[in-house]
């Protein structure tokens, strides 16, 4: 097969780091033709539904996708804004502020165009898809390429699967990138103290309620038991935030959400929790999601409107729904210190270089010089 490469490419070019910061993944509207086109996408991921092919091609195509996207537009419409899908803007917005961070704190001034840093986000599933990214990143110069998918936790589903579509990418590229994969940050400081500053915010105009759920979503308990870390991380970034708050364990409880199908699914379940947690006479309850680095359909419809519900039908009086971080400060300053410590000596070297690039020495402009005039000698 031919490998993708670019016409009268000039060896003699700069070459740059490529930051990709990555997540799920949303339809291009709240209705049931582009809900059709993305589930298809995403049930189609082996990594999504581990059920033979076969079998399950019949399952997607003869019921599937012919019921749940109707179901699914209807409520994406209850959380679409004028600015589109909120896990969209929000993953650009945090790949934005990214941007801005990185200019004001490594660039001593310079800006990202300016500089050997190019800094992206992609969908694994829609747009902007991680594959066209890359190609593009490649087309500006990146030849060293660390990827951050935006899940704390690592789990197959998720994390992997980003990994197969980045790996799938590379494999039909002529020239690859370096490449620094970060397949998890469950219990890095800077995320964990993001965290407990939303979730101490929050109690700044509101007295705590008498539990806080953490909801984590949800994976096939198949999966914890052949092997999937993601039920140890979730446990160990909920221990990390209480701890930081300095929580007593009966205050806090740990849950799972958004499962999907028959099989039994990693437990407790939230919204049986909830329901119980009423029954049982608690009045007042914080969730808060640690695993979703964005809002999105499972954080505005399923878990802040659905299981407040919930909450409430079954005696609750108090539901309220702590946010995501999304870019709050703290969360964008995390995920830059993340990737620093990645790529600090790629970092050293290209900065290097662009400070000379800026201060304009003679000794870089006569080597800049040779490389037009004598290109031969690269080899």
């Amino acid at each position: 097969m031919p490998f993708f490469g670019h016409s009268n490419f000039k060896h003699q070019q700069s070459t740059k780091i490529g930051i990709l910061i990555t997540n799920l993944g949303t339809p291009e509207r709240p209705d049931k033709k582009a809900l059709r086109k993305y589930l298809k996408e995403f049930l189609s991921d082996p990594r999504v539904v581990e059920i033979p092919k076969a079998v399950w091609w019949c399952i997607l195509n003869g019921i599937i996708l012919n019921t749940r996207p109707k179901a699914s537009a209807k409520l994406y419409q209850e959380v679409w804004t004028e600015k589109g899908s909120p896990l969209f803007f929000h993953t650009q917005a945090q790949c934005e502020s990214l941007k801005h961070l990185i200019e004001d704190k490594w660039l001593d001034g310079m800006s990202i165009a300016d500089s050997p840093l190019v800094v992206e986000f992609a969908m694994r599933y829609g747009k902007p898809a991680i594959g066209e990214t890359i190609r593009s990143m490649q087309a500006q110069g990146v030849n060293q390429l660390i990827v951050l998918p935006l899940y704390p936790q690592f789990a197959s589903s998720t994390v992997g699967s980003t990994f197969d579509a980045v790996s799938q990418e590379l494999q039909s590229l002529r020239w690859l990138p370096e490449l620094r994969f970060i397949n998890n940050y469950c219990d890095d400081p800077g995320y964990i103290a993001a965290c407990a500053n939303a979730i101490r915010n929050h109690w700044a105009s509101t007295d705590p309620a008498e539990k806080l759920v953490f909801s984590f979503h949800g994976i096939p308990k198949q999966s914890l038991d052949q092997g999937d870390p993601y039920f140890c991380q979730c446990q160990k970034t909920a221990r990390l935030i209480s701890e930081t708050l300095g929580l007593e364990k009966d205050t806090y409880i740990i849950t799972f959400q958004s499962r999907f199908g028959p099989a039994e699914w990693l437990q407790p379940y939230t919204d049986k929790t909830l329901i119980a947690l009423a029954q049982n006479g608690v009045k007042s309850i914080d969730v808060f999601c640690p695993g979703f680095s964005s809002d999105c359909l499972e954080t505005l419809e399923e878990i802040a409107i659905q299981n407040k519900r919930f909450f409430i039908d079954a005696g609750g009086l108090d539901y309220r729904y702590i946010p995501a971080l999304n870019a709050q400060p703290m969360h964008i300053s995390a995920l830059a210190g993340l990737i620093k410590t990645k790529i600090a000596d790629w970092l050293e070297l290209s900065t290097t270089k662009a400070s000379l690039i800026n201060a304009g020495t003679d000794r870089l402009a006569r080597y800049e010089m040779a490389k037009e005039k004598y290109p031969e000698k690269l080899y």
